[in-house]
């Protein structure tokens, strides 16, 4: 089992920075990305980053969704199974619940990953 815990959530003004955390505890051997995902009130989740390392923690790809791209990093430890996203020049819509979750690979090929949600943070950027 895995457990996922969000951190550095908060309220900032537009233009403003925030850096979030996840951290992955438990059985982690196995697990080949994270994402940040975010829910704003009456909207669907929508994924806003991605670290994939496909079990190699030296290297991996990133990928981010076109309303954040250029604004916001995502990075992960070296030593620990963490995550950060860094948020620069925040926008009022960028207001929402932001969750974690962790990929952990199937037992066969052909099964989807099994998938670890963290129990999301709050970020408020007040125009």
């Amino acid at each position: 089992q895995v457990q996922v815990v969000e951190s550095g959530g908060g309220l900032v003004q537009t233009g403003g920075s925030l850096k979030l955390s996840c951290t992955a505890s438990g059985h982690t051997d196995d697990l080949f990305a994270m994402h940040w995902f975010r829910q704003a009130p009456g909207k669907e989740r929508e994924k806003v980053a991605t670290i994939n390392w496909s079990g190699d923690w030296s290297g991996g790809w990133t990928h981010y969704a076109d309303s954040v791209k250029g604004r916001f990093t995502i990075t992960r430890d070296n030593a620990k199974t963490t995550v950060h996203l860094k948020m620069n020049s925040l926008k009022p819509e960028d207001t929402a619940v932001y969750y974690c979750r962790a990929d952990e690979f199937p037992p066969n090929v052909e099964s989807p990953p099994y998938t670890f949600w963290g129990q999301g943070i709050q970020v408020t950027v007040s125009s």
